[in-house]
């Protein structure tokens, strides 16, 4: 790959994150399906928002980190472009300024259809990302990252995305907005898990290096179970169709990662389990929002 080529530039986008980004939307339209209120050109925009606000995240966390010291020669994961020097560090803080104010256009939209709410959930999106390794207080290195994904990869995207198409909020999205973001932050532990030591060398206190690793092995566990459980819970609660169900079989994709997250020596075999786990979060969306269609 070289310095400054489009692949360099797409694997600064890190395409592989984006069904995290995606599966919650796709949830929040299912949804909507459901209850009678599925607009295609809210549900459009809420996905390209969600979609840039991602891409602007990984570059921003790739230029902060560099600049942070994170992000060295002995990374465990995929390259950074910043770190490897495909790209320069001044380019991709361009990139996720671009990606943030494409995000924005697309908000623009959106707050025309749903008002003021659109603008407080877009607003602290594009700020969690940046402050999750960027700012004077990046919560990444405090051991809050966890936190932060699960609540805007779960309830704040899902409901929003529930919102600007039906104009009110429901209990079905917040709870489907739970199992959600539960795969999304088990993506995000798969990943602190492996680079705990590192991260733990760099001054980054992330919860993995804050609570060790049979808690954090335990943690991958539990959020599984979250996932697996909302469907059932919404459908018995009526929440939802029967449908909705498929959902819980998306947990299976990982259940190899489960068994490598106990199990690994090495921390690189956990690179199959992290990018199992993000496939597992967009077949989650997907297969919701398909069950909603019955």
């Amino acid at each position: 790959m070289k310095p400054g080529s489009p692949g360099a530039w797409l694997a600064g986008a890190r395409l592989r994150t984006l069904p995290a980004a995606a599966g919650p939307v796709l949830a929040g339209g299912g949804l909507a399906w459901s209850d009678g209120g599925f607009a295609v050109t809210p549900f459009l925009a809420a996905l390209a928002g969600a979609l840039l606000i991602q891409v602007g995240t990984n570059f921003s966390n790739d230029y902060s980190d560099f600049v942070r010291g994170a992000d060295t020669a002995e990374r465990l994961g995929t390259p950074r472009v910043t770190q490897a020097g495909l790209l320069d560090p001044r380019a991709v803080r361009l990139g996720a300024a671009v990606s943030f104010a494409l995000a924005v256009a697309a908000g623009g939209y959106l707050v025309s259809v749903g008002g003021w709410p659109i603008v407080w959930i877009g607003v602290a999106g594009i700020l969690a990302g940046i402050c999750y390794t960027g700012g004077p207080w990046p919560f990444g290195y405090h051991g809050l990252g966890d936190l932060f994904v699960l609540v805007f990869f779960g309830p704040v995207a899902v409901v929003g995305t529930y919102y600007v198409q039906l104009g009110r909020w429901a209990p079905a999205a917040l709870l489907a907005g739970i199992g959600a973001g539960a795969l999304a932050t088990a993506i995000l532990v798969v990943n602190n898990l492996r680079d705990r030591e590192t991260d733990e060398a760099a001054g980054k206190r992330t919860l993995a290096v804050r609570i060790g690793r049979t808690a954090t092995c335990a943690q991958y566990t539990f959020l599984l179970i979250v996932a697996v459980a909302v469907p059932p819970a919404g459908f018995l609660a009526g929440l939802w169709p029967a449908g909705a169900l498929l959902a819980s079989g998306a947990v299976l994709l990982a259940a190899a990662p489960l068994g490598a997250v106990w199990r690994h020596e090495d921390p690189r075999a956990l690179n199959p389990a992290l990018a199992a786990t993000a496939r597992a979060t967009g077949a989650y969306g997907l297969l919701f929002a398909a069950g909603c269609l019955w």
